[in-house]
Protein backbone atom coordinates (compact mmCIF):
# COMPACT_ATOMS: atom_id res chain seq x y z
CA UNK A 1 0.00 0.00 0.00
CA UNK A 2 2.80 2.59 0.95
CA UNK A 3 5.67 1.22 -1.16
CA UNK A 4 8.01 4.28 -0.70
CA UNK A 5 7.21 4.58 3.17
CA UNK A 6 10.06 5.19 5.20
CA UNK A 7 11.39 2.27 7.20
CA UNK A 8 12.24 3.12 10.93
CA UNK A 9 16.38 3.21 10.21
CA UNK A 10 15.62 5.93 7.38
CA UNK A 11 13.51 8.04 10.28
CA UNK A 12 16.19 7.34 12.67
CA UNK A 13 18.90 8.40 10.56
CA UNK A 14 16.73 11.39 9.45
CA UNK A 15 16.89 12.20 13.54
CA UNK A 16 20.27 12.25 13.11
CA UNK A 17 20.68 14.05 10.23
CA UNK A 18 22.28 17.77 10.74
CA UNK A 19 20.27 19.59 7.69
CA UNK A 20 17.49 20.86 9.54
CA UNK A 21 16.36 23.55 6.79
CA UNK A 22 16.45 20.22 4.20
CA UNK A 23 14.31 18.14 6.43
CA UNK A 24 12.03 21.00 7.07
CA UNK A 25 11.79 21.39 3.43
CA UNK A 26 11.24 17.86 3.00
CA UNK A 27 8.19 17.60 5.51
CA UNK A 28 6.75 20.84 3.66
CA UNK A 29 6.58 19.36 0.52
CA UNK A 30 4.64 16.41 2.20
CA UNK A 31 2.27 18.88 3.86
CA UNK A 32 1.19 21.02 0.59
CA UNK A 33 0.86 17.47 -1.40
CA UNK A 34 -1.89 16.36 1.59
CA UNK A 35 -2.61 19.66 1.74
CA UNK A 36 -2.85 21.63 -1.44
CA UNK A 37 -4.89 24.42 -0.04
CA UNK A 38 -3.34 27.29 1.05
CA UNK A 39 -4.92 27.59 4.14
CA UNK A 40 -3.43 25.74 7.90
CA UNK A 41 -6.38 25.70 10.48
CA UNK A 42 -6.49 26.30 14.24
CA UNK A 43 -9.33 26.03 16.77
CA UNK A 44 -10.71 27.70 19.85
CA UNK A 45 -11.39 25.15 22.87
CA UNK A 46 -10.48 25.07 26.63
CA UNK A 47 -8.78 22.38 28.50
CA UNK A 48 -11.05 21.32 31.59
CA UNK A 49 -9.08 18.92 34.04
CA UNK A 50 -12.17 18.23 35.99
CA UNK A 51 -9.29 16.84 39.01
CA UNK A 52 -5.89 17.20 39.42
CA UNK A 53 -5.85 14.04 42.21
CA UNK A 54 -4.39 11.36 40.99
CA UNK A 55 -2.82 7.83 41.74
CA UNK A 56 -0.68 8.07 39.50
CA UNK A 57 2.47 10.15 40.38
CA UNK A 58 4.15 9.66 36.95
CA UNK A 59 7.69 11.47 37.36
CA UNK A 60 7.42 14.09 34.71
CA UNK A 61 3.81 15.32 35.73
CA UNK A 62 3.71 19.03 38.01
CA UNK A 63 0.21 18.64 38.21
CA UNK A 64 -1.13 16.00 39.97
CA UNK A 65 -2.10 16.04 43.81
CA UNK A 66 -3.40 13.51 46.12
CA UNK A 67 -6.94 13.59 47.92
CA UNK A 68 -6.00 16.25 50.77
CA UNK A 69 -4.26 18.65 48.59
CA UNK A 70 -6.29 18.46 45.37
CA UNK A 71 -10.00 19.49 43.66
CA UNK A 72 -12.92 17.93 42.16
CA UNK A 73 -15.03 20.67 39.53
CA UNK A 74 -18.57 21.25 41.04
CA UNK A 75 -21.18 21.54 38.63
CA UNK A 76 -21.22 25.00 38.70
CA UNK A 77 -18.01 26.17 37.60
CA UNK A 78 -17.55 23.09 35.06
CA UNK A 79 -20.65 24.68 33.58
CA UNK A 80 -19.48 28.27 33.77
CA UNK A 81 -15.93 26.70 31.90
CA UNK A 82 -18.15 25.54 29.03
CA UNK A 83 -20.22 28.85 28.59
CA UNK A 84 -17.13 31.09 28.35
CA UNK A 85 -15.93 29.04 25.81
CA UNK A 86 -18.46 28.94 23.92
CA UNK A 87 -19.40 33.08 24.15
CA UNK A 88 -15.24 33.00 22.67
CA UNK A 89 -16.37 30.63 20.14
CA UNK A 90 -15.07 27.59 20.94
CA UNK A 91 -17.23 24.32 19.90
CA UNK A 92 -15.02 21.81 22.00
CA UNK A 93 -13.90 21.19 25.46
CA UNK A 94 -11.10 18.94 26.24
CA UNK A 95 -11.79 16.88 29.44
CA UNK A 96 -9.18 15.01 30.93
CA UNK A 97 -7.90 14.33 34.80
CA UNK A 98 -5.89 12.73 37.44
CA UNK A 99 -6.50 8.94 37.83
CA UNK A 100 -8.82 9.32 40.99
CA UNK A 101 -9.30 6.71 43.32
CA UNK A 102 -12.55 7.68 44.86
CA UNK A 103 -14.83 8.93 42.18
CA UNK A 104 -17.11 6.30 40.75
CA UNK A 105 -17.83 5.89 36.66
CA UNK A 106 -21.43 7.45 37.00
CA UNK A 107 -19.72 10.28 38.15
CA UNK A 108 -17.87 10.87 34.63
CA UNK A 109 -20.82 10.02 33.05
CA UNK A 110 -23.23 12.11 34.73
CA UNK A 111 -20.26 14.82 34.03
CA UNK A 112 -20.46 14.41 30.27
CA UNK A 113 -24.27 14.45 30.24
CA UNK A 114 -24.70 17.27 32.29
CA UNK A 115 -22.44 19.62 29.39
CA UNK A 116 -24.59 17.32 26.68
CA UNK A 117 -27.53 18.77 28.11
CA UNK A 118 -26.63 22.39 28.61
CA UNK A 119 -24.39 22.75 25.35
CA UNK A 120 -25.41 20.38 22.61
CA UNK A 121 -23.30 21.48 19.96
CA UNK A 122 -19.36 21.30 21.89
CA UNK A 123 -17.66 18.35 21.26
CA UNK A 124 -16.32 16.34 23.84
CA UNK A 125 -12.86 15.68 23.31
CA UNK A 126 -12.34 13.44 26.46
CA UNK A 127 -10.64 10.86 28.64
CA UNK A 128 -7.15 9.71 27.44
CA UNK A 129 -6.25 5.86 26.65
CA UNK A 130 -4.62 5.79 30.29
CA UNK A 131 -7.80 7.39 31.55
CA UNK A 132 -10.42 4.43 30.14
CA UNK A 133 -7.86 1.70 30.81
CA UNK A 134 -7.84 2.79 34.87
CA UNK A 135 -11.73 2.65 34.58
CA UNK A 136 -12.19 -0.14 33.39
CA UNK A 137 -9.28 -2.14 35.24
CA UNK A 138 -10.84 0.12 38.49
CA UNK A 139 -14.58 -0.84 38.05
CA UNK A 140 -14.08 -4.57 36.83
CA UNK A 141 -15.29 -3.76 33.11
CA UNK A 142 -13.38 -4.05 30.04
CA UNK A 143 -12.48 -0.86 28.15
CA UNK A 144 -15.43 -1.46 25.52
CA UNK A 145 -18.05 -0.86 27.97
CA UNK A 146 -16.31 2.07 29.31
CA UNK A 147 -16.22 3.45 26.27
CA UNK A 148 -20.11 2.32 25.08
CA UNK A 149 -20.98 3.86 28.40
CA UNK A 150 -19.45 7.22 27.84
CA UNK A 151 -20.13 7.24 24.12
CA UNK A 152 -23.58 7.05 25.06
CA UNK A 153 -23.33 9.82 27.56
CA UNK A 154 -22.25 11.88 25.06
CA UNK A 155 -18.51 11.32 24.30
CA UNK A 156 -17.78 12.73 20.72
CA UNK A 157 -14.10 12.04 20.41
CA UNK A 158 -11.25 10.54 22.15
CA UNK A 159 -7.84 13.01 22.82
CA UNK A 160 -4.36 11.27 22.63
CA UNK A 161 -3.02 12.02 25.75
CA UNK A 162 -0.92 9.42 28.24
CA UNK A 163 1.16 8.07 25.72
CA UNK A 164 4.20 10.13 26.44
CA UNK A 165 6.63 7.49 24.66
CA UNK A 166 5.15 3.88 23.56
CA UNK A 167 7.80 2.06 24.77
CA UNK A 168 7.80 0.24 28.34
CA UNK A 169 11.40 0.53 29.23
CA UNK A 170 10.27 4.29 29.14
CA UNK A 171 7.18 4.14 30.67
CA UNK A 172 8.30 1.85 33.54
CA UNK A 173 10.45 4.31 34.20
CA UNK A 174 8.40 7.54 33.69
CA UNK A 175 4.87 6.43 35.09
CA UNK A 176 4.79 2.66 36.08
CA UNK A 177 1.24 2.45 37.44
CA UNK A 178 0.02 3.74 34.17
CA UNK A 179 -1.21 1.68 31.30
CA UNK A 180 1.49 -0.40 29.02
CA UNK A 181 2.00 0.75 25.66
CA UNK A 182 0.03 -1.80 24.22
CA UNK A 183 -2.66 -1.32 26.43
CA UNK A 184 -2.55 2.24 25.56
CA UNK A 185 -3.24 1.10 21.87
CA UNK A 186 -5.70 -1.23 22.96
CA UNK A 187 -7.81 1.28 24.17
CA UNK A 188 -7.08 3.54 20.62
CA UNK A 189 -8.06 0.02 18.76
CA UNK A 190 -11.29 -0.36 20.49
CA UNK A 191 -12.69 3.22 19.81
CA UNK A 192 -11.75 3.15 16.16
CA UNK A 193 -13.51 0.33 15.67
CA UNK A 194 -16.41 1.38 17.55
CA UNK A 195 -16.43 3.95 14.78
CA UNK A 196 -15.19 6.66 17.31
CA UNK A 197 -11.68 8.96 16.16
CA UNK A 198 -8.99 10.89 18.57
CA UNK A 199 -5.95 12.21 18.23
CA UNK A 200 -2.34 10.59 18.92
CA UNK A 201 0.14 12.21 20.48
CA UNK A 202 3.81 11.90 21.57
CA UNK A 203 5.69 13.44 24.37
CA UNK A 204 9.28 13.54 23.99
CA UNK A 205 13.14 14.84 25.26
CA UNK A 206 13.57 13.25 28.97
CA UNK A 207 14.61 9.80 29.03
CA UNK A 208 14.06 8.07 25.80
CA UNK A 209 16.14 7.58 23.02
CA UNK A 210 16.03 8.73 19.60
CA UNK A 211 15.31 4.55 18.44
CA UNK A 212 12.45 4.97 21.29
CA UNK A 213 10.78 7.76 19.37
CA UNK A 214 10.65 6.22 16.03
CA UNK A 215 9.53 3.02 17.55
CA UNK A 216 6.67 5.27 19.48
CA UNK A 217 5.91 6.87 15.62
CA UNK A 218 6.12 3.10 14.23
CA UNK A 219 3.61 2.14 16.59
CA UNK A 220 1.17 4.42 15.81
CA UNK A 221 1.60 4.04 12.03
CA UNK A 222 1.08 0.29 12.69
CA UNK A 223 -2.32 1.10 14.21
CA UNK A 224 -3.45 3.15 11.72
CA UNK A 225 -2.90 1.02 9.13
CA UNK A 226 -4.89 -1.11 10.83
CA UNK A 227 -7.57 1.11 11.73
CA UNK A 228 -7.86 4.94 10.23
CA UNK A 229 -8.77 6.18 13.56
CA UNK A 230 -6.29 8.79 14.53
CA UNK A 231 -7.26 12.05 12.97
CA UNK A 232 -4.09 13.87 13.77
CA UNK A 233 -1.10 13.66 15.52
CA UNK A 234 1.11 15.76 17.88
CA UNK A 235 4.39 15.40 18.93
CA UNK A 236 4.96 18.02 22.19
CA UNK A 237 8.03 18.48 24.70
CA UNK A 238 8.71 17.57 27.79
CA UNK A 239 8.79 20.89 29.85
CA UNK A 240 10.36 19.67 32.98
CA UNK A 241 9.91 22.57 35.72
CA UNK A 242 8.39 21.58 38.89
CA UNK A 243 8.54 17.86 38.10
CA UNK A 244 10.60 14.95 39.46
CA UNK A 245 12.11 14.29 36.34
CA UNK A 246 15.78 14.67 36.37
CA UNK A 247 16.48 14.98 32.29
CA UNK A 248 18.27 12.83 30.35
CA UNK A 249 21.29 15.41 30.11
CA UNK A 250 23.14 13.50 33.33
CA UNK A 251 23.69 17.03 34.76
CA UNK A 252 20.97 17.12 37.81
CA UNK A 253 19.07 19.91 36.29
CA UNK A 254 15.71 19.33 33.90
CA UNK A 255 16.08 21.22 30.98
CA UNK A 256 13.67 21.38 28.08
CA UNK A 257 14.21 20.11 24.68
CA UNK A 258 15.51 22.76 22.03
CA UNK A 259 13.49 23.97 19.65
CA UNK A 260 15.77 23.09 16.73
CA UNK A 261 15.27 18.94 18.40
CA UNK A 262 11.56 19.74 17.95
CA UNK A 263 11.39 21.09 14.91
CA UNK A 264 13.57 17.92 13.62
CA UNK A 265 11.08 15.43 15.30
CA UNK A 266 7.89 17.25 13.82
CA UNK A 267 9.62 16.55 10.83
CA UNK A 268 10.22 13.20 10.99
CA UNK A 269 6.31 12.72 12.41
CA UNK A 270 5.20 14.10 8.88
CA UNK A 271 7.61 12.12 6.88
CA UNK A 272 7.14 8.52 8.74
CA UNK A 273 3.16 9.07 9.55
CA UNK A 274 2.60 8.88 5.99
CA UNK A 275 -1.39 7.71 6.64
CA UNK A 276 -1.91 10.19 9.28
CA UNK A 277 -3.18 13.29 7.09
CA UNK A 278 -2.75 16.06 9.92
CA UNK A 279 0.00 17.04 12.07
CA UNK A 280 -0.32 19.87 14.80
CA UNK A 281 1.88 22.06 16.22
CA UNK A 282 2.68 21.95 20.32
CA UNK A 283 1.93 25.74 20.15
CA UNK A 284 0.74 25.43 24.07
CA UNK A 285 4.68 24.31 24.70
CA UNK A 286 6.74 26.07 22.02
CA UNK A 287 4.90 29.35 21.58
CA UNK A 288 3.66 31.29 18.96
CA UNK A 289 6.64 31.79 17.44
CA UNK A 290 8.23 28.58 17.12
CA UNK A 291 4.73 27.44 16.39
CA UNK A 292 4.38 29.61 13.82
CA UNK A 293 7.69 28.34 12.19
CA UNK A 294 6.00 24.76 12.98
CA UNK A 295 4.15 25.69 9.46
CA UNK A 296 7.20 24.95 7.43
CA UNK A 297 8.05 21.78 9.27
CA UNK A 298 5.17 19.81 8.50
CA UNK A 299 2.36 20.85 10.82
CA UNK A 300 -0.54 21.79 8.54
CA UNK A 301 -2.12 23.04 12.19
CA UNK A 302 -1.67 25.09 14.66
CA UNK A 303 -3.11 23.82 17.52
CA UNK A 304 -5.80 26.05 19.07
CA UNK A 305 -5.85 29.17 21.55
CA UNK A 306 -6.79 27.07 24.50
CA UNK A 307 -8.23 29.10 26.85
CA UNK A 308 -7.17 27.17 29.73
CA UNK A 309 -4.47 24.98 29.81
CA UNK A 310 -2.93 23.63 33.51
CA UNK A 311 -1.00 20.55 32.97
CA UNK A 312 2.05 22.19 31.32
CA UNK A 313 1.38 25.08 32.93
CA UNK A 314 1.84 23.51 35.97
CA UNK A 315 5.21 22.47 34.63
CA UNK A 316 5.75 26.59 34.15
CA UNK A 317 5.19 26.69 30.50
CA UNK A 318 2.59 29.51 29.71
CA UNK A 319 2.18 30.60 26.40
CA UNK A 320 -1.00 32.59 26.09
CA UNK A 321 -2.46 34.02 22.77
CA UNK A 322 -5.80 34.73 21.43
CA UNK A 323 -7.67 34.25 18.43
CA UNK A 324 -6.47 37.45 16.83
CA UNK A 325 -2.72 36.51 17.23
CA UNK A 326 -3.51 32.94 15.83
CA UNK A 327 -4.25 34.21 13.15
CA UNK A 328 -1.90 36.80 12.21
CA UNK A 329 0.72 34.22 12.81
CA UNK A 330 -0.91 31.82 9.93
CA UNK A 331 -1.30 35.22 7.65
CA UNK A 332 2.64 35.72 8.47
CA UNK A 333 3.55 32.11 7.29
CA UNK A 334 2.37 33.04 3.76
CA UNK A 335 -1.32 30.87 4.42
CA UNK A 336 -5.07 32.08 5.01
CA UNK A 337 -6.53 30.71 8.97
CA UNK A 338 -9.20 29.36 8.69
CA UNK A 339 -11.00 27.98 12.41
CA UNK A 340 -11.62 24.10 12.02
Amino acid sequence: MYPSRLSSADALELLRFDGLPKLGEAADAVTRRLHPEPIRTYKIERNINYTNICVSGCRFCAFYRDEKAGYVLDDETLLAKVAETVELGGDQVLLQGGLHPSLPLEWYERMIRLIKVNFPSVNIHGFSPTEVAFFADHFGLSDDEVLERFREAGLGSLPGGGAEILVDRVRRELSPKKATADRWLSVCRTWHLMGGRGSATMMFGHIETLEERIEHLHRIRELQDETGGFTSFIPWTFQPKNTHLAGPHLAGTPVAASPTDYLKTLAVSRLFLDNVRSIQASRVTQGLTIGTLALSFGADDLGSVMIEENVVAAAGTVHRTNEAELRQAILSAGFEPHRR
